[in-house]
């Protein structure tokens, strides 16, 4: 079941989100990216299934590159993950589903178990 996933317009809306967000995932992707294209779909099964309180949005890296540039995502796919305001880890080109999961188990629970 995938959801369709918001694109902000400018790098202060992602800011914006960044700081009032506990947990944010920008998926940066553009649709000439075969593996931007494979990836997308299940990334976003990973997070609304076991993550759903990281707020993932996208940025196409094509149409924005002014954001693009702000991160330093210069790769597809890149993911960059964001807690409490602070990027915590950053994902580029190979990606794998399990060791993503792994990677935001831990800071996930003991940010949101309560």
């Amino acid at each position: 079941m995938e959801m369709e996933k918001e694109l902000l317009a400018t790098v202060n809306d992602y800011q914006d989100l960044i700081e009032k967000e506990d947990a944010v995932l920008i998926y940066f992707y553009n649709d000439n990216c075969a593996p931007c294209l494979s990836l997308r779909p299940k990334v976003i099964d990973l997070i609304d299934g076991q993550f759903p309180k990281i707020k993932m949005v996208l940025s196409d890296s094509l149409a924005q590159p002014e954001v693009t540039a702000h991160f330093g995502a210069f790769s597809n796919p890149t993911l960059i993950l964001f807690f409490g305001g602070r990027e915590y880890r950053r994902e580029s080109k190979y990606i794998s589903i399990p060791q993503l999961a792994q990677t935001i188990e831990r800071p996930y629970t003991m940010l949101f178990s309560n």
